[in-house]
């Protein structure tokens, strides 16, 4: 195990961190919140402490780099930017227990945007923002965005394929350009793009600078994390639209994008997973708008309700215009149902991710043929491209695993006797980062009633369902062995 290469990968993980709690420094400073800005200069001077003791340690380390090093490197450099992360929440004060400040930095990082805090509108202003912010940083992810700006010698093993694969959603990783870390740059641009086309669209419904810049991180991000206790509900519909579209456009796979833009429009027009994506999400729209007509002045109105929960829970991004728990039990139903689906691959979004089930829909389809033509060559082909059995065998394992965390989860948190609709919920909430749940951590309510127990269980949930299981298991087995070979 070349930990020397990993610990050299963590220096400027922790200098970026640093770096981008400086704006949440400025506000506080700006606001003349001196508490609030005592707490990040603490927290930024430490971890510039530490990163440097770290570079100085590891800055020979040898080059080699190999898929186990990927796979551990991505899962404690998220744990470790998250102890880091919550430190502002703790020292000032706002949020002063160890294990809930821990909660709400993970749940930003990892794009969940589920809370333990009842009132978010006593927090500050810098302490709002660096919890926004941490959904855009984790959204494409923190060792792409490194991988994207830190130069990379040629001799250095490869290492940018295996952090890439092992960070990024989805059953494989692909190539926009031959180069992996072009590919991330590539990413990331089209990333702040979008977020800035995003951010213009909510400044021009004239929602304040401040709201819109935290409502573009979350929306970017597909995190969820409210600047007010409604979340969404009370800002304008054209506000609410707006995150409707874009929360959509985050979960497109951002290959499609590049495609777009170097003109390959049937690859995107005939990509079985962005079908799939965009039938989900208007079929849903249309069966809850038909089940919550009811339930609103107009047609109109129901339907706008139903694109945003939709776009919102498929997305996972977790905001909220209305309090869903109200609605019928079928339209329940269909929300509870998406939180298993997720987004597209390749993009911000969580849950199993559409590329999967086409993938695992083509395997049921192809194990049918065998049983009927036994002695027939039969293969599974998306985009009319025939799929690799080692994707497929991924695939299934993924499955496997995802299942067994999620019933583990589920009896772990029970100990806490509330109902089997809330913990479940919370579970696939948390495990597939979307935020909100059913009835007790329903949109209008949040997590603060868990016990510290149950809310370490959805802690590595939330680490595992972002960073697709893999990686946070070979780290904690590794460490409940006691050794990583």
């Amino acid at each position: 195990m070349n930990f020397k290469m990993i610990g050299r990968i963590f220096a400027p993980i922790l200098a970026v961190e640093a770096a981008f709690m400086l704006p949440a420094l400025l506000i506080c400073l700006v606001d003349g919140d001196l508490h609030a800005a005592y707490s990040f200069v603490c927290t930024i001077a430490i971890i510039a402490v530490t990163a440097a003791g770290l570079w100085a340690w590891c800055r020979k380390a040898p080059k080699g780099f190999r898929a186990r090093e990927g796979l551990i490197c991505v899962g404690s450099s998220w744990v470790l930017v998250s102890l880091f992360g919550c430190l502002p929440f703790v020292l000032s004060g706002q949020i002063p227990n160890f294990i809930d400040a821990l909660f709400e930095i993970v749940s930003g990082f990892t794009t969940t945007g589920a809370s333990i805090v009842p009132q978010v509108e006593n927090l500050s202003r810098g302490i709002l923002y660096w919890r926004s912010f941490s959904h855009w940083l984790g959204g494409m992810g923190i060792l792409v965005f490194i991988l994207a700006i830190v130069p990379v010698s040629r001799r250095s093993g490869g290492f940018t394929l295996h952090l890439l694969r092992a960070e990024s959603p989805g059953p494989n990783v692909v190539k926009l350009v031959p180069h992996m870390k072009k590919t991330a740059a590539i990413l990331y641009l089209l990333y702040i793009l979008l977020t800035l086309i995003n951010f213009l669209f909510l400044l021009f419904g004239k929602m304040p600078w401040f709201d819109a810049l935290c409502t573009t991180f979350g929306t970017a991000g597909t995190g969820g994390f409210g600047i007010k206790s409604d979340s969404m509900a009370g800002y304008s519909p054209y506000i609410q639209n707006v995150c409707t579209v874009f929360m959509m456009l985050f979960g497109v796979n951002f290959s499609c994008y590049y495609l777009l833009l170097i003109r390959q429009f049937r690859s995107v027009l005939k990509d079985e997973e962005l079908r799939l994506y965009l039938m989900i999400l208007l079929g849903s729209t249309l069966l809850i708008t038909w089940n919550i007509c009811d339930y609103y002045t107009n047609l109109g109105e129901a339907f706008r309700q139903a694109a945003f929960q939709v776009s919102s829970i498929m997305t996972t991004t977790g905001f909220a215009t209305t309090d869903f728990n109200q609605w019928p039990n079928f339209s329940k139903s269909i929300l509870l149902c998406l939180m298993f689906a997720g987004a597209c691959s390749g993009s911000t979004g969580g849950g199993i991710k559409c590329g999967r089930i086409v993938l695992l829909l083509k395997s049921l389809r192809r194990s049918i043929q065998k049983l009927l033509h036994p002695q027939a060559v039969h293969v599974v082909r998306m985009n009319r491209q025939v799929i690799d059995e080692n994707i497929l065998e991924s695939t299934n394992v993924y499955l496997a695993a995802y299942v067994l965390i999620v019933i583990s989860s589920f009896i772990l948190i029970s100990i806490d006797g509330f109902s089997l609709t809330t913990n479940f919920s919370a579970v696939l909430s948390c495990f597939n980062n979307i935020g909100p749940g059913l009835e007790l951590v329903g949109p209008a309510s949040n997590y603060a009633s868990y016990s510290a127990f149950s809310k370490f269980v959805l802690i590595v949930d939330m680490l595992a369902g972002r960073l697709e299981i893999y990686p946070i298991l070979v780290l904690f087995f590794g460490a409940a062995r006691g050794r990583i070979e």
